[in-house]
């Protein structure tokens, strides 16, 4: 497989998220926690996992509660004259702020619907998905300064049928990386490594995925992003890889800075990966 240059891939589009750091000394926010929140006043700027496939390092402040759904999500795979479409619908993430720099997180599909469609015949299962549970700690650059870093651990709960899951008990942990420039552009690094069930289920195997984007606001209230994502699942019986090109779109209003809205579209770089995936979202910070 030819490789794609990850510079020239960085530079087809500029990305955006908003930014919460600055150059400044960082405020002291240690005394509150879930039970003393952060007042209205000292919030950090909004600052979500969404567009795209990227984990960024901040963290919800201290007793406060984000809510961000995939309203609609739509992947296309097609390999060997199989077409796979995978539909989510209102696909929330609920992240619970605990202290100044560590928040737990929780996500479920409570509908996925897998169609299958070969040359002779068309088939079709419905069910929720696998429970992700998740913590963020944030190591540096939660408040202020260019350098954010965080470490996020994972475990996936195996809630999904077995016509959608495979039943077992899998984790991984992301760590990522943040630099903002004097003029706004972020670049960001989400090393990430998963141990994940062998098909045949006699042991498990490790799953190595990198994505970097870089993110810059095009307004005071509409950001654009875009990212280069690779996977490598190291399944005993054949190595798989996937690669995509992923950009989004997201607006914070104005009026409703707690609000945000985006969408995207992800395109498949290699036959491993869906063709293409399309979502569109909801945030709210509480």
């Amino acid at each position: 497989m030819k490789k794609m240059p990850w510079l020239f891939a960085l530079s087809l589009v500029p990305t955006g998220v908003v930014a919460w750091a600055d150059d400044g000394p960082a405020p002291d926010k240690g005394a509150y926690t879930l039970f003393n929140p952060v007042p209205d006043a000292r919030l950090r700027g909004f600052c979500t996992d969404r567009p795209t496939k990227s984990t960024g390092p901040c963290t919800v402040d201290a007793g406060h509660l984000q809510v961000e759904v995939d309203l609609v999500d739509l992947a296309v795979q097609r390999s060997g004259g199989i077409r796979t479409q995978t539909d989510g619908v209102a696909t929330p993430t609920v992240k619970l702020g605990m202290t100044n720099t560590l928040d737990l997180e929780l996500s479920l599909a409570p509908s996925l619907i897998v169609k299958t469609r070969t040359p002779t015949e068309t088939s079709s299962v419905q069910g929720s998905g696998d429970l992700y549970l998740r913590a963020k700690y944030n190591l540096v650059g939660d408040d202020s300064g260019r350098l954010a870093v965080a470490v996020s651990p994972f475990i996936k709960i195996p809630t999904a049928g077995h016509a959608i899951g495979n039943g077992k008990v899998e984790g991984g942990v992301v760590a990522p990386v943040q630099y903002t420039t004097g003029d706004g552009l972020q670049l960001l690094a989400d090393p990430e490594v998963d141990l994940l069930e062998d098909a045949d289920g006699r042991g498990t195997h490790l799953n190595i995925v990198n994505l970097i984007s870089v993110t810059r606001p095009v307004t005071k209230t509409v950001s654009l992003s875009g990212e280069l994502w690779t996977d490598t699942d190291f399944e005993p019986t054949r190595t798989v890889v996937q690669v995509s090109l992923d950009l989004g779109l997201a607006w914070i209003p104005a009026a409703l800075p707690m609000w945000q809205v985006d969408g995207g579209v992800n395109f498949g770089l290699n036959r491993s990966t869906p063709v293409t995936q399309v979502y569109a979202g909801l945030s709210h910070r509480f």
